[in-house]
């Protein structure tokens, strides 16, 4: 101390822990490419990057949602604090929702509400986080799994998606990759960042690999049902007994609300052994330290998942089948780009560049920065989410701006074309 008491230095710095996870999530690496936006082009900007789709007109939800927000907010029974659980007939209209496709019946208790699927990952992840321990992920994968993992001091090892097999999962290198710490392994599906639905047949065999390393499965299903090619959607707690499984979801997707951020995490393990492990006690206390979803959300769920009509997704699937048509056959067009196969769900497709084929492009963060900068469009460079020199396309905006954000897109490819 010095001059009377007064520190001669300050005490507080930052945890530096942030700023590179913050450099994995795909906001942070959309943000960084959008600042390459020409703000003198009067094109509109074209958003192939973030799967957003509630901007436009065509997926707006249905009213049923809107109606039920209306009705819970002058209701006025759920003006106070939610249990850090979440209420429940909100969880028991969940848990009934997903018993739909299940061999077992889901319980209220199996159902923990969360800020959206985010807060659901932030969960179960910092739950897992004893020290020493690794989480297995997948390459291409979401990273914001691997940005929590960094947070929470957890090691992320990375297991392969094979392309030439609609995106299956690598088991050799899982089982490569995991040792005695190994805790978890992570499945996105339907696939985010490529389009895939797995089989039921691939899920029995993620779960048999699950059982043999003595892990769990935390399986995102976030794009639950978003499907539209030869795959239904098996939802991995179908394999609950085999292995315990950890669902992540939300209404996000589905009913086309990402910023309503009403999300679940879910136990799928018929045998108890999750209960048996105090991850369940686990996952409780961490919700004790934590926030919850605003209670008027919580209270219109029951009306949301039970009164919601087919129809309403029907029209919501035709469209993205649709748009996934239009970016599959448009992106043939461009001889620079390679797309391994037609994506089948969720609202991405990832794509491999040629970059022998461009001039003055470095590598797929290049590419996407100047083609903002010179076409106002938008695309994640595949980097952040693992995979270099690939991109990932969101085709889950109307229709006509799908297309003429592809045409910009060959546009630039031609112009950057090197010279025969």
């Amino acid at each position: 101390m010095e001059n009377g008491g007064v520190a001669s230095s300050w005490n507080f710095k930052p945890n530096a822990t942030l700023e590179f996870a913050a450099n994995l999530t795909i906001r942070g690496v959309l943000g960084t490419i959008m600042a390459n936006l020409d703000h003198r082009d009067t094109r509109p900007t074209i958003p192939l990057g973030h799967g957003d789709p509630s901007a436009f007109p065509c997926f707006r939800t249905t009213p049923i949602a809107e109606d039920a927000i209306i009705s819970a907010v002058r209701s006025a029974q759920y003006n106070s604090y939610a249990p850090c659980v979440g209420i429940l007939p909100a969880r028991r209209a969940i848990a009934e929702y997903l018993s739909r496709d299940l061999p077992c019946e889901l319980s209220p208790d199996d159902v923990f509400l969360t800020v959206g699927c985010t807060q659901a990952i932030e969960v179960i992840i910092s739950v897992l986080a004893r020290p020493g321990a690794n989480i297995l992920l997948s390459r291409p994968g979401y990273q914001f799994y691997d940005a929590r993992a960094a947070f929470n001091g957890v090691e992320a090892r990375f297991f392969d998606l094979i392309p030439e097999k609609n995106w299956e999962v690598d088991l050799h290198s899982v089982e490569s990759v995991a040792d005695e710490n190994t805790v978890a392994m992570v499945i996105v599906n339907p696939g985010n960042p490529c389009g895939n639905v797995f089989t039921y047949e691939h899920l029995a065999k993620v779960a048999e690999t699950a059982k043999k390393l003595g892990i769990l499965v935390i399986s995102d299903e976030v794009y639950a049902h978003l499907t539209f090619g030869n795959n239904p959607f098996v939802p991995m707690g179908v394999f609950g007994s085999v292995a315990p499984v950890i669902t992540v979801g939300s209404i996000s997707k589905r009913w086309v609300v990402p910023g309503w951020r009403l999300g679940w995490l879910v136990t799928n393990d018929p045998k108890g052994i999750l209960k048996e492990t105090k991850i369940v006690d686990c996952i409780k206390n961490c919700l004790n330290v934590s926030t919850d979803p605003a209670t008027f959300i919580q209270g219109a769920v029951p009306q949301i998942i039970g009164n919601t009509r087919e129809d309403f997704f029907n029209k919501t699937i035709e469209i993205l089948k649709q748009t996934a048509d239009i970016c599959y056959e448009r992106l043939k067009e461009i001889d620079c780009i390679t797309c391994p196969s037609k994506p089948e769900g969720s609202m991405f497709v990832m794509v491999k560049m040629n970059l022998s084929l461009l001039e003055d492009i470095l590598d797929d963060v290049d590419f996407c920065c100047k083609l903002a900068k010179e076409e106002s469009v938008v695309i994640l460079p595949g980097s952040a989410v693992g995979w270099t020199n690939w991109l990932r396309i969101t085709f889950a905006i109307d229709p006509s701006s799908l297309e003429k954000g592809l045409q910009r897109l060959r546009s630039f490819c031609l112009k950057h074309a090197k010279k025969q």
